[in-house]
């Protein structure tokens, strides 16, 4: 008789897959101020998993661009690394400098950033991709005109046919 070719099933492979929505959970959000700090709501200090009182941060950015649309922050132990600071219902991280030579223009318009973790030489990092915030755009008024006409278009309707 001849051998039969059987394909075996795991448990994983019965077991339901999770939805994509439910894993596709947001990511943390925060803004950057008119004084050029990057702040942290501390809902995202929470899901982030970071220590506000104890880490210190080196701050990079992509090389060679010059303008910053990336910050990464990589939690480290040196001395002259950079602190996060307890301000108002969050917390800051003060980069006036940076990110006004990176050509961020944080006084005249607000950025919002929203922060992803990532891989860096074994440790955990985690990366702020910055963007300018957009108001809502308003839709154009199309309904029907209401109340007096201008006065430039009374004049014209208000003159008799010659």
């Amino acid at each position: 008789m001849k051998a039969k070719n059987i394909r075996f099933f795991s448990v994983q492979e019965n077991k339901q897959k999770a939805d994509k929505k439910a894993a596709a959970k947001s990511l943390p959000k925060g803004y950057i101020s008119a004084a050029g700090k990057i702040v942290f709501p501390s809902v995202a200090i929470e899901e982030l998993g970071i220590e506000p009182d104890t880490t210190r941060f080196l701050v990079g950015t992509d090389d060679g661009k010059r303008k910053i649309k990336n910050l990464y922050l990589v939690p480290t132990d040196q001395d002259g690394a950079f602190s996060i600071t307890r301000s108002g219902r969050g917390y800051s991280l003060p980069l006036e400098l940076i990110l006004s030579k990176g050509g961020v223009d944080y006084s005249n318009q607000k950025y919002v950033f929203t922060a992803s973790i990532f891989q860096h030489e074994g440790s955990v990092g985690y990366a702020l991709e910055i963007l300018p915030e957009q108001a809502p755009e308003k839709a154009p008024y199309t309904g029907k005109p209401r109340g007096r006409r201008p006065k430039d278009s009374q004049q014209t309707a208000d003159q008799p046919a010659e």
